[in-house]
């Protein structure tokens, strides 16, 4: 605002003017600064306010990720204890069929075991309706299982033993039926007592030296040995000093000629074909044949087969025979021998028992 010089009342108007102009200067500053004041307040609370939100906001998003991560430990936690649920389970329904398993076995088994009692018990009422008649069939068995003893082992100790104490058995028991039974028990004891007993290992001795002396026995049509040349009539010669005549060279050559062709020809009577036939190198299996056949008697023996053991004894001996010499002494030593096992085991069956089991038959069909 200009000031225009003027009077001195104008002067000191201007003068005036500027006072109250001064005067009311800090008048209208004072809400000035009241309003900077207010808005720096305001700006101070606003960032104290934003950081105040940065800060909640802070924790929050910490608070979120905490719980995030709970939530992700609980889950697979969660997920753990499903797979574990799921074995579990599992684990459960295959005890459950095991359980049901063991169940319907166990059923079988107790209907099985009710079946054994039933006939148990069956056999029970049966076995005591009489004492007599469980007696006829317990001896019956006893001595049927004696009998099978004695043919397996070839002693007849263990069917006397069993005939004693049946015979023990009947005579506790006052019945007069079965006084027929003990008479037929006492002859078969009798007939065992004297039928001859087997020595076994006596024969099986015999076999085994059998087969030994196969290989020694010569075939018929084998060449025999040629015998050591006898000894020559000396000729007579004039002196010692004196060379031979012509004569006798050529009677040395005729001897030495007549010598070689007696051993070049050889007549034999043999009255077997095939033992003619016979070619060396089947010898060999001829001998193995016989081994064989020797070897099955052994084991038949051994398993108380009588008949096999015969017939094994028979084809040997027929085959000793067939192909080989009878003139040989190994020959006949073996032909002997061989005839001596079939005269053992012709007496090798022990006698049985039948007289008694068929009048324990007959007492217990007549009851």
């Amino acid at each position: 605002m200009s000031v225009e010089p003027g009077p001195t009342g104008d002067v000191r108007d201007s003068s005036d003017s500027r006072d109250e102009a001064r005067s009311l200067a800090p008048a209208a500053a004072i809400p000035a600064r009241r309003d900077v004041t207010l808005a720096r307040g305001s700006l101070i609370a606003l960032i104290v306010l934003a950081g105040a939100a940065l800060l909640a906001s802070t924790m929050l998003w910490q608070k979120l990720s905490a719980i995030q991560e709970q939530l992700a430990r609980q889950s697979a936690d969660a997920g753990a204890s499903a797979i574990e649920a799921r074995a579990l389970a599992k684990q459960a329904q295959e005890q459950s069929r095991d359980v049901v398993a063991r169940q319907a076995v166990l059923e079988t088994r107790l209907n099985e075991v009710a079946l054994q009692r039933s006939q148990l018990e069956e056999l029970m009422q049966s076995l005591s309706l009489s004492r007599d008649e469980n007696l006829l069939v317990d001896i019956e068995s006893s001595l049927r299982l004696a009998q099978q003893q004695t043919q397996l082992i070839g002693s007849p100790e263990p069917l006397l033993a069993a005939l004693r104490t049946a015979d023990q058995r009947l005579a506790r028991t006052p019945q007069p039926r079965l006084a027929r039974v003990r008479a037929a028990m006492a002859r078969d004891m009798d007939r065992i007592r004297a039928a001859g007993v087997t020595d076994v290992p006596a024969v099986l001795a015999r076999l085994d030296q059998l087969v030994r002396e196969v290989d020694d026995l010569p075939v018929m049509n084998a060449v025999p040995l040629r015998p050591p040349d006898a000894p020559r009539k000396p000729v007579a010669t004039p002196s010692a000093a004196a060379a031979p005549t012509r004569e006798q060279v050529w009677q040395r050559w005729l001897e030495t000629v007549f010598d070689e062709a007696r051993s070049l020809v050889r007549v034999s009577r043999i009255d077997q074909p095939d033992a003619a036939l016979l070619a060396p190198d089947q010898a060999f299996f001829v001998r193995e044949n016989l081994k064989l056949k020797l070897l099955n008697a052994r084991l038949s023996l051994l398993a108380r087969q009588i008949e096999a053991a015969r017939s094994d004894v028979a084809a040997a001996s027929g085959a000793v025979r067939k192909y080989f010499d009878p003139a040989s002494r190994h020959t006949q030593a073996a032909t002997l021998q061989l005839q001596q096992v079939q005269a053992q085991l012709r007496a090798a069956e022990l006698p049985r028992i039948d007289e008694s089991l068929a009048a324990l038959a007959a007492l217990s069909g007549g009851r």
